[in-house]
């Protein structure tokens, strides 16, 4: 019981820091299946809660709580939305982690070092679509490291690059302007 008790303080604090604090990285994002060679996206992201401001390749992406911007500078397109939960999950991994907590067994470890909590999901129901979740979690500042999903023969590994925490609490906006010729898809209802 210390264990389950200890393992839901790790993830109620880390969340709670997510939903207070301002966290900013760099990360990439590596796919990798069992025949192919892995895929690498570099990107960058500001996040609190689930809003965030997310740039990665040529896409501009941006949450502020109501309504989804996508930007691509490939199409010079601009897709607005009102994002379901379900889309919000799939956006950000550490939604995902938490809307995971019900339906999952759920263990920690510390590395040996002491310095890192891994947090692994499980699902007790294989049909949810995917084998596992694995958050790593630096202890010092409960600061995300690395999130790994893994779904049947595929792998996605998140890895952050210097995350921390800043004090600002920016607006959820984009950075970017799309020019006058951009193509406006508006799909809010």
């Amino acid at each position: 019981m210390k264990l389950l008790l200890t393992i839901l303080t790790v993830l109620s604090s880390f969340m709670a820091n997510l939903e207070q604090k301002t966290l900013q990285s760099a990360f990439t994002v590596t796919v990798a299946e069992e025949v192919n060679a892995p895929m690498n996206y570099p990107g960058e992201i500001i996040m609190q809660g689930n809003k965030f401001h997310l740039e990665m390749m040529d896409i501009e992406a941006a949450y502020d709580g109501k309504t989804m911007y996508m930007y691509s500078g490939q199409t010079d397109e601009l897709n607005l939305s009102n994002p379901t939960e379900q889309e919000l999950l799939e956006a950000n991994p550490f939604l995902y982690a938490k809307a995971l907590v019900p339906v999952c067994n759920v263990t920690e470890r510390t590395t040996q070092d002491g310095q890192q909590t891994i947090v692994t999901l499980t699902p007790k129901d294989q049909s949810i679509g995917i084998n596992r979740f694995v958050l790593k979690v630096r202890n010092s500042d409960l600061m995300p490291l690395s999130v790994e999903i893994k779904e049947g023969k595929k792998t996605s590994t998140l890895k952050m690059k210097d995350p921390k925490f800043v004090p600002t609490n920016p607006e959820y906006i984009f950075v970017l302007k799309p020019s006058k010729n951009t193509y406006v898809n508006d799909m809010r209802f």
